[in-house]
């Protein structure tokens, strides 16, 4: 067993975080559930969370912190909302599980096809992994075709035929690929780079007969935040279409975050087939994949497609699901979302401008990255370089001290809540300004 690193600023100032650390590196692989958690990319404790609210979280330790993680993305409507909250109470005092269908997934199976692109059937699942492998395996069935393609940089769970080329968990580790994973799970997925048409025409041009499905985050979000054009997008959709093959838009970050129909209304694209978690399970585990009708009737038991899930369609996550999506519609989430970025980037201009080395602000929306690259918004997955890794290290561990809670990694995208207020915000640059000159 790997004992943890002792600390000695995070451990004397979070010692219940530190003392909860040692025990589960006793019980658990590396301590957490999730490899991100460990810390290991910025070093030092990782925070034990016992409780949260708003735009804060409190740790174990009772020290309360500007949240900018949101437990990866699920929490837009920020931490414990009444309503969702309500509707959690009230579901579970229905019970937690039935293992038979319920109301409130057609509800928002309902929501979903009404609000997304594209979408004429979805089928629930716990976690965005599964929605993608599922995804995944009714493309085949549709096309009666192997080849998956994939990008760079695009992270899609860990499905042990889509974990090569990865996002930040790989790239924060420095492995292109996981042990585990035989070559032959990954003989059938092709990886290209991300905005080169000449690579994309190539590779259909060799072996566009037997591609199923081509597969992208729209907006990627999990190797830094890289904005893409939407004219490559568009490629994507037109060679796919020339070629019989599916497009799938990964939506598990962006869907229903970025607009009321995700990065597809965004770029006014319809993707064959979509995949969907986070916001549509209001911090509850679930996930979910949608698509044209002709497609989602080869899933069983219309079709010869298996899929199955015990906790599929579970009420509680549905009803917190539900609940969220409505916080966004009645209270114009997606408006003031915006509004809240712009007023961020606003805040961190010259923040950023005064910086001792360089970093600026790359923003889709309420999701949020600073980049250690150099100037501009980058659109294809690129390390880092030891010395920049090392910065973000120093930087975390300065906003942490301050108070603001980043992730943990100088790869992950932070995000923006609607309960973060104008105060939040300006405290997050205030903390900005005081970190990086006590960083540089």
């Amino acid at each position: 067993m790997t004992e943890p690193r002792n600390d000695t600023v995070s451990g004397s100032l979070r010692p219940r975080s530190a003392e909860l650390y040692r025990r589960a590196c006793r019980v658990i692989p590396g301590g957490v559930n999730s490899p991100v958690r460990a810390f290991r990319a910025v070093g030092g404790t990782p925070l034990f969370i016992a409780r949260a609210a708003g735009a804060q979280v409190f740790d174990a330790d009772g020290r309360g912190y500007l949240d900018f993680v949101g437990s990866w993305g699920p929490l837009i409507a920020g931490h414990a909302h009444p309503a969702v909250n309500a509707a959690v109470s009230a579901a579970l005092e229905r019970g937690t599980t039935y293992g038979a269908p319920c109301e409130a997934e057609v509800e928002l199976a309902e929501r979903v096809v009404g609000w997304y692109p594209a979408v004429e059937q979805v089928r629930c699942v716990s976690s965005g992994t599964e929605a993608v492998m599922s995804a995944i395996r009714v493309a085949r069935a549709f096309t009666g075709r192997d080849l998956i393609v994939k990008f760079a940089g695009c992270y899609h769970g860990h499905a042990d035929h889509l974990l090569v080329a990865a996002g930040s968990g790989l790239a924060t580790f420095g492995r292109p690929s996981s042990a585990g994973v035989p070559e032959s799970f990954t003989a059938l997925t092709r990886v290209l780079p991300l905005d080169d048409e000449a690579a994309l025409t190539a590779l259909f041009q060799r072996e566009g007969t037997r591609i199923a499905a081509l597969i992208i985050e729209p907006v990627p979000a999990n190797h830094g935040l890289l904005p893409q054009r939407r004219e490559f997008l568009a490629s994507l959709r037109r060679i796919t279409e020339e070629h019989g093959a599916l497009l799938i838009f990964d939506e598990v970050i962006s869907g229903f975050r970025l607009a009321r129909g995700g990065a597809a209304e965004l770029f006014d694209l319809s993707p064959d087939l979509a995949t969907f978690g986070k916001v549509i399970g209001g911090g509850m585990p679930v996930g979910a994949f949608g698509g044209a009708r002709r497609i989602m009737q080869r899933l069983a038991p219309d079709g010869d497609t298996y899929q199955a899930g015990t906790l599929s369609g579970n009420p509680v996550a549905m009803a917190a699901g539900l609940a969220t999506l409505e916080v966004l519609e009645r209270e114009s989430g997606w408006e003031r979302l915006e509004a809240k970025g712009a007023e961020l980037e606003r805040l961190l201009r010259p923040v950023l401008a005064e910086a001792p080395f360089p970093l600026h602000l790359v923003r889709v929306g309420s999701l949020f990255w600073m980049a250690f690259h150099g100037a501009g918004a980058p659109r294809t997955a690129a390390p880092l370089s030891p010395s920049e890794t090392a910065r973000f290290a120093t930087l975390f561990h300065a906003m942490l001290e301050r108070g603001v809670y980043l992730p943990p990694s100088a790869y992950e995208a932070c995000f923006l809540s609607l309960a973060h207020t104008d105060a939040d915000l300006a405290r997050f640059a205030s903390a900005l300004r005081e970190s990086l000159a006590a960083s540089g």
